[in-house]
């Protein structure tokens, strides 16, 4: 297998804890933090879906893992007093916008509580120095304008979902200003809606797109209208672990960050289907279905990440029409049966190795 490129040593030999390790972007983060020589802890459900992106890539064999739920306190601060980890990546989360309605009471138990007990965890310990919870662009309060939401806009997403991200926003702000200032670097990550190979979720368009191709149906477009900040998932990991090395090295950095693309790539998910097709070829199919008295979802979202840009030196490398092309050469890997591992750590070489 092609070496995975070294951008930098700081998490080489650190204990590294990431909840809700077995999801989608979980994955993809443990093998990069695997790859770069971390130790790698995971605190998680199982899988989220079937196909699974840790189950494909047998992540199992290089991540110690504990299955538990971030509701249960006494089962995760037994696993971080056992693992002593330096550094926290909090991603375990309910984050699924309907499953919020059907659900919310459960949505709110572990967006909120879960976050509660993380925080916890760290109060109470002497090891964990650095913690980044990743929440959500959708935390805002959602005006439908045309301006992008900057670090500094009010907190109050809609739907029970987007409200909960919000509080636990709030929830890691009190902790760090009452509990860790001084002792633990601690970040909020607000990313846009990311894409990337081996994301099965449901409600998800580009996943929606994938089952279609499998099941050689055409794909139903629910809101060809709504516009979102998409981007591939390795944007938004790269700029996770930057605040989490630069603010390891400096705790000045801290802080709230948006995380996206630049303003060009906030399109429209018929936009995002139609540049699916033009990449997978003819055999690709697709139709509107716009749904008449569903649940709210926002129409118009945008995230203005020149905080990141300015503070971090951070920026987006890939287009979504980039980014999209990627997921299509992830899926023929996958349904070719070829070496899905292989292939992720060819993306992940060619985007780090790329120029900014």
């Amino acid at each position: 297998m092609e070496e995975l490129v070294m951008l930098s040593d700081y998490f080489k030999g650190k204990k590294v804890l990431v909840t809700g390790h077995t999801g989608f972007k979980g994955t993809w983060l443990c093998k990069i933090l695997s790859d770069l020589g971390a130790s790698v802890y995971g605190y998680s459900l199982d899988p989220p879906t079937r196909p699974s992106l840790y189950e494909i890539i047998g992540l199992d064999d290089t991540v110690n893992s504990t299955i538990g739920d971030v509701r249960d306190y006494d089962k995760l601060s037994g696993a971080v007093e056992e693992f002593e980890p330096e550094i926290i990546f909090h991603l375990a989360a309910q984050s699924i916008v309907k499953k919020g309605y059907d659900d919310p009471k459960y949505t709110y138990e572990t967006n909120v509580m879960g976050t509660v007990n993380v925080l916890e965890c760290i109060r109470n310990s002497s090891f964990v120095k650095n913690l980044l919870n990743v929440t959500t662009d959708k935390v805002y309060l959602n005006r439908e304008w045309i301006w992008s939401y900057r670090e500094n806009e009010e907190l109050n997403g809609f739907d029970p979902y987007s409200n909960s991200k919000s509080c636990s926003e709030l929830v890691t702000d009190s902790y760090k200003n009452s509990f860790l200032l001084g002792k633990v670097a601690v970040s909020t990550a607000r990313a846009g809606n990311v894409i990337g190979g081996g994301d099965f979720s449901p409600y998800r368009i580009i996943p929606d797109c994938v089952r279609s191709i499998l099941n050689k149906e055409a794909v139903e477009i629910r809101n060809p209208r709504s516009t979102r900040p998409y981007q591939h998932v390795l944007e938004a990991l790269s700029a996770y672990l930057l605040i989490v090395e630069k603010q390891g090295k400096d705790c000045g950095f801290s802080g709230n960050y948006n995380v996206g693309p630049y303003d060009n790539d906030n399109i429209s998910t018929g936009e995002i289907v139609k540049i699916f097709g033009e990449n997978w070829g003819s055999d690709f199919k697709w139709k509107i279905h716009e749904e008449e008295g569903g649940k709210h979802e926002a129409n118009l979202l945008s995230l203005d990440c020149s905080k990141i840009r300015r503070v971090l030196g951070w920026s987006p490398k890939w287009s979504a029409t980039e980014a999209v092309s990627q997921v299509c050469n992830w899926t023929r890997v996958w349904i070719n049966e070829e070496d899905v591992n292989e292939e992720m750590t060819r993306e992940i070489n060619q985007y780090f190795g790329g120029s900014q």
